[in-house]
């Protein structure tokens, strides 16, 4: 720890930690003063622990909001999806955890595996600007994809009628399945949802101690005893970076 990347993570002498809420696996709770609780902010605590600041949680309906706050001094660590649209104004450590992304069709689908859904007339629907979806519009050449605003707006979509796959987290398909009699998750993943830690590119000094601090927590088992702790099923421990 040095001074300068003190004060590059907390020039206001608290560490502003934006959490995005809408990750159900993340994000498992609230305390009683209405600050989030779970994998993510018991990892923003822990680096201000190891700052010796306070940690004051910014908290984010969608991640595409967090992100596009990055550099505009309204947080100092963003925990969220890394990728490489997100790249570019903020820099990632490896990831500290990741949860795998897949399909649900529905009852008597001709979709049997992730490769049968890019294909010319299927429609995906998906919670718009996740991590997710920003992997879909990177590397869906076929199909069509629909956004909509967030989970449930993405679930009541395909429960609607008319699309052939829900592009989402597997841990959230498989309580959504149950709304559909007959519903498939399809085996394997498109992606793996990298959660990591990430700063402003101007950072740089930070950027580097944050990627050793996030290997050290990793390495040392303190992310899976936060997973353990919060009881979080489909959420797992990220390999080294």
């Amino acid at each position: 720890m040095t001074p300068e990347i003190k004060a590059q993570l907390a020039p206001h002498g608290v560490l502003r930690a934006a959490i995005n809420m809408g990750n159900f696996l993340l994000v498992t709770g609230r305390a009683e003063n209405g600050d989030p609780t779970g994998v993510s902010p018991d990892m923003a605590r822990l680096i201000a622990d190891a700052l010796g600041v306070p940690v004051q949680y910014v908290q984010y309906a969608k991640p595409g909001e967090l992100a596009d706050d990055a550099g505009k001094d309204l947080w100092d660590i963003g925990n969220i999806g890394a990728e490489p649209a997100r790249a570019e104004k903020i820099a990632f450590t490896a990831a500290y955890a990741e949860i795998e992304a897949t399909y649900m069709v529905p009852p008597g689908s001709a979709l049997k595996t992730i490769a049968d859904v890019d294909k010319p007339g299927v429609k995906i629907a998906v919670s718009a600007r996740s991590a997710y979806d920003l992997w879909l519009e990177r590397n869906i050449k076929h199909a069509t994809v629909e956004r909509t605003t967030g989970l449930d707006g993405a679930l009541n979509l395909f429960l609607g009628g008319g699309f052939d796959a829900l592009a989402g987290l597997r841990p959230g398909l498989i309580s959504d399945v149950k709304k559909m009699p007959g519903a498939v998750i399809l085996p394997g993943q498109f992606t793996a949802v990298q959660q990591a830690v990430g700063t402003a590119r101007s950072n740089a000094a930070a950027a580097a101690w944050l990627h050793d601090f996030v290997e050290q927590a990793k390495a040392s088992g303190q992310v899976a005893k936060f997973i353990a702790e919060h009881k979080v099923n489909g959420l797992s421990v990220a390999p080294p970076g």
